[in-house]
């Protein structure tokens, strides 16, 4: 039996071109996650606005929501302006904000037919080597759940 060693990342994209399409959505959403993680702090607000800027009625809802159940600022205003604005008052809060944002973004990325290599091929080169590990660590756990007879 042959043994071949591939990179992390490479091993995250034959993961996520083997598995189911539920499976895949966990994988990317695994992947955002991870990148939201790397981003150094002085950039998380330009990103914040970027996700935030592309969200619809309802993801801004909810996610003006979920700024209401830290109540931080009075009361969350469902428009991007307002969450894009109160951003730097989440403090430590502020990459979960991220993470939540990017995840609607994804997802609505995902259900326009964006396909998964361009999502992995936009965020991947940014994750360190050893976030990869971890990563590709995770990706294999979903695989053997995949596998091992999730509904799909």
């Amino acid at each position: 039996m042959p043994l071949c060693f591939i990179e992390p990342q490479n091993a995250i994209r034959v993961i996520a071109d083997s598995v189911g399409r539920e499976t895949r959505r966990q994988i990317l959403g695994e992947v955002v996650r991870a990148w939201v993680d790397e981003i150094p702090e002085p950039d998380l607000q330009s990103h914040y606005a970027k996700a935030v800027a592309d969200l619809d009625e309802h993801d801004l809802s909810l996610l003006a929501a979920w700024h209401a159940s830290l109540e931080v600022g009075g009361h969350p205003i469902p428009s991007a302006e307002f969450l894009v604005n109160v951003f730097p008052s989440l403090g430590e809060n502020r990459r979960e904000a991220l993470k939540i944002a990017a995840g609607f973004r994804g997802e609505e990325a995902f259900e326009a037919g964006v396909g998964e290599e361009e999502a992995l091929d936009t965020v991947l080169p940014w994750l360190s080597d050893g976030r990869c590990v971890e990563l590709a660590a995770e990706c294999l756990e979903l695989y053997c759940w995949d596998r091992l007879g999730s509904e799909n």
